[in-house]
């Protein structure tokens, strides 16, 4: 992780909170099936296949809450969850798969660009970028897209047990660089593996921090 530092009791409400019951709620193809805007709402988003559902099983410490996949572009709507009363996840559809890569950034546009604009209770979109290949033009356009809709969103790197640290350590640099230009971008990114368990507690004590009733000092009893 870079540019955040974060307490014990920050990592301990994070661990709890992720350890409370977490229930699906519905996979909404329109905005008429949204659940009602009552609780904060983190979205992860990214290319098809980058590793969104792993990551939301991994945060949850649930093999099976999302649905994994092997073939990219499975999710197609938006997948809600209800974590422990307080805060909401969002699965969003992928981008930028096979060849038609513009089109399907196009589509995913249109599916949720109504949601992102229009969604009061939306804290912030993690974006979710394959550490492998870094930021590629299709993640760019939809930062263009947070951009102009004044959506914070947060870089996790994904896969990051397939790079070395000095990998690591020139893509950190890197995408910091271009992050600067992009005026919704939150400052702190952070590398993640779902296998290995990487920068998920981190991950899980910066999106706490968002949920209703926090922070607290110390994890409820």
């Amino acid at each position: 992780m870079q540019g955040a530092t974060l307490s014990d009791a920050q990592i301990a409400y994070g661990r709890w909170l992720f350890a409370q019951d977490c229930a699906f709620i519905i996979a909404a193809a329109g905005l008429g099936q949204l659940p009602e805007d009552d609780l904060p709402e983190i979205a992860f988003a990214g290319r098809s296949n980058v590793g969104k559902s792993s990551l939301v099983n991994a945060l949850t410490g649930r093999n099976t809450l999302a649905r994994t996949s092997n073939t990219p572009g499975r999710t197609q709507q938006l997948i809600f969850f209800d974590l422990g009363a307080r805060l909401r996840l969002v699965d969003l559809p992928g981008y930028g798969y096979a060849r038609a890569e513009k089109k399907s950034v196009k589509a995913w546009t249109r599916l949720t660009r109504d949601f992102l604009k229009g969604r009061a209770t939306l804290r912030r979109v993690c974006l979710l970028i394959d550490a492998r290949h870094g930021v590629k033009d299709s993640d760019r356009e939809i930062m263009k897209e947070l951009d102009k809709a004044a959506v914070s969103y947060q870089i996790v790197f994904t896969k990051a047990d397939k790079i070395g640290r000095e990998e690591q350590e020139a893509l950190m640099e890197k995408s910091r660089a271009e992050l600067s230009r992009h005026v919704a971008a939150h400052p702190d990114m952070l590398m993640t593996s779902s296998v290995k368990g990487w920068g998920i507690e981190e991950l899980r004590a910066m999106l706490a921090s968002l949920a209703e009733g926090a922070p607290q000092e110390e994890p409820p009893a």
